[in-house]
């Protein structure tokens, strides 16, 4: 196995991205397009060495990605080691052990009417996917939809965030490098950087697009989409609910609800943005989360030892702090806060305070808009028929997390929460199983990617029917249907479709000879008209 070479020094902070025009882009498609045509007659060996070199590379150059997570997004180490580390080794391991065995034509049923043949389902790669992805994870979310589209055949085409493309242009040099390292063609991943008008043309010209974004974007997408009825996965974001019943151990699950709501400060698409706490355990769970928020400290993440880290954006403060206002306007109050460390003066808005908001109600824009931060927004409950409303009554529908002493119950609510994913005593850990699909309803988006579901849904689905035991058999039309069709083949048809699907078997029988006599009957009047 060959190593991975010059993608182990860490780029320079200030470096000149290029804006990708719309015919930079197509042309670009087209160059991908090319390649991929070769990498689709690869074997699913030649892949799973890809997927090696990656993993190695990974593995031992974790601190090395981590930090560039860090300075780009402003993450903690462990964070970006939660987020962009262990999800994209536990996705290239799952694909290294079950990908292949969903790729491969897969046999179905033939019926009652076609026994006579073999009936399968093949997954052949659609060409180019364009992904158009976020910047709150900018490692795995280029390795997420890269590693699917490659291992299925294809090509792919990834317009990074315009708020992570130092990052996103790092990280591409380490998939040309395990390219370069397997003799794969080098043109069959392509990153792009820019605006608007750089993803509407990369819609325009890819087979496919898997869209990591906003609501308001993703509309937009699905329109571009239109123009050329391309397949299109949209993951739009999340107001995720997290439901804590009566009979739950108190300190256990509180920990478990801070690191929900401020793993990557908040920014995380499935996080935790609404808790709802029983009423008979509300206080103590309160003064739990209370304390352990009071407790954090963020600050730069790479200057000193922080439970979190910054904001991505310097605009977004001011989103949280209006969301923070508009409850606090309307009766909530803020009950605890993490602290600071030292941060410069023209940084501050690049931080926001862990916070503990209790008095909250579905009025407050806290409790219905995805709010990305690390807010803790805690309502109380009475009863499961309560929470399951509660939970449901949210534009997003992505996932949930259900904690109670009683696993049945906590599962009996997650199965009523209408959402992609349910998390039952834990906390988006559907995630880290990645043979689970990934993917919400409602304002969440539709399509999924992770798991077979997702490796298929790069894949062009293909029916496929062919003679059992050609060429001893083969499908003969019946001599009443024939053209011209005989006076008698309705009643033929009627027969026909009663011995095949009558409920009881003395009517298929007697159906039966039913067909056996008119195909007789048709035998003897066609022998007649050759005398």
């Amino acid at each position: 196995m060959r190593n991975i070479k010059d993608s182990n020094k860490m780029p320079q902070r200030i470096i000149l991205m290029h804006r990708a025009s719309y015919c930079k882009v197509r042309e670009q498609v087209e160059k991908v397009r090319k390649a991929q045509k070769m990498w689709a007659k690869t074997s699913f060996k030649q892949r799973r060495q890809f997927l090696r070199i990656l993993l190695k590379y990974i593995i031992k150059h974790q601190a090395l990605i981590c930090e560039i997570s860090s300075r780009d997004t402003g993450k903690t180490m462990v964070d970006a080691s939660l987020g962009e580390i262990m999800t994209t080794c536990e996705k290239i391991h799952w694909l290294l052990s079950e990908g292949e065995k969903w790729l491969k034509p897969e046999y179905r049923s033939s019926g009652r009417s076609m026994l006579h043949k073999s009936a399968r389902v093949e997954f052949h790669p659609l060409g180019v996917i364009g992904a158009i992805v976020s910047w709150n994870y900018p490692f795995h979310n280029i390795f997420n939809p890269m590693l699917a589209a490659l291992f299925s055949g294809n090509g792919i085409v990834i317009k990074i965030s315009e708020n992570a493309s130092w990052s996103g242009c790092f990280y591409f040099r380490i998939i040309q490098s395990a390219l370069a390292a397997i003799g794969a063609p080098e043109d069959l991943v392509e990153v792009i950087t820019g605006f608007g008008e750089t993803g509407e043309a990369l819609v325009s010209s890819a087979d496919k697009v898997i869209f990591v974004g906003s609501p308001g974007v993703g509309k937009m997408i699905m329109r571009g989409a239109s123009e050329t009825l391309i397949p299109v996965t949209l993951e739009l974001g999340g107001k995720d609910a997290f439901i804590v019943c009566e009979d739950v151990d108190v300190d256990h699950v509180a920990q478990i609800a801070v690191r929900a709501v401020l793993q990557s400060s908040g920014q995380n698409c499935a996080g935790a943005e609404r808790f709802y706490v029983h009423r008979s355990i509300y206080s103590s769970f309160v003064s739990k989360v209370t304390q352990i928020i009071k407790s954090v400290t963020a600050g730069p993440p790479l200057a000193g030892r922080y439970d979190m880290g910054a904001l991505c954006m310097h605009e977004h403060s001011e989103k949280l702090e209006g969301l923070v206002h508009d409850a606090i306007d309307k009766g909530a109050e803020i009950v605890a806060r993490g602290s600071f460390g030292p941060i410069g003066g023209d940084a501050v808005d690049q931080y926001y305070p862990p916070t503990v908001i209790v008095n909250v109600n579905h009025s407050m824009r806290l409790m219905q808009e995805e709010a990305f931060g690390p807010i803790m927004p805690i309502m109380k409950f009475s009863s499961d028929e309560e929470v399951v409303k509660l939970a449901n009554d949210s534009r997003y529908g992505l996932g949930c997390a259900v904690f109670s002493g009683n696993q049945s119950h906590a599962r009996e609510i997650a199965s009523q929460i209408h959402c992609g994913f349910a998390a039952v005593n834990d906390f988006a850990a559907t995630y880290m199983c990645q043979s689970l699909p990934f993917g919400g309803v409602k304002h969440s988006g539709f399509g999924r990617f992770g798991g077979a579901e997702g490796l298929r849904a790069c894949c062009l689905v293909k029916a496929v029917v062919e003679d059992r035991w050609w060429p001893y058999i083969k499908t003969v039309i019946p001599k009443p249907i024939q053209y011209p069709v005989a006076e008698n083949a309705f009643e033929f048809q009627e027969s026909l479709v009663e011995a095949l699907y009558g409920l009881s078997i003395w009517d298929r029988l007697k159906a039966l000879v039913s067909v056996l006599k008119v195909l007789t009957e048709q035998n003897s009047t066609n022998s007649s008209k050759l005398k």
